[in-house]
């Protein structure tokens, strides 16, 4: 394995971890939005008040999306294991 494989094997680990944890960033991200939105209209500060509806909606989340994440990971792992494979 040359440094060329090694930079190739960490950019598909990169973009498996950006694949992989992306839909539940980008959703308590909106989620998180909504909820502060709701705050400040209706002058509501409890600070736990975000914590429930950012919890339910990313377990929700991964929950749906499992086959998705559990196919990228398989692919990287295909990838790394194909690169040991042809490198001895």
């Amino acid at each position: 394995m040359n440094e060329a494989d090694a930079l190739d094997i960490l950019r598909a680990a990169i973009w498996t971890i950006l694949m992989a944890c992306g839909p539940a960033v980008m959703v308590a991200m909106v989620v998180g939005l909504a909820i502060a939105l709701i705050q400040a209209l209706t002058q509501i500060q409890e600070m736990t008040l975000t914590f429930v509806p950012k919890i339910v909606a990313i377990m929700v989340t991964v929950a749906v999306t499992a086959p998705f994440i559990g196919g990228q990971i398989n692919l990287f792992a295909n990838l790394v294991f194909s690169r040991v494979q042809s490198g001895f």
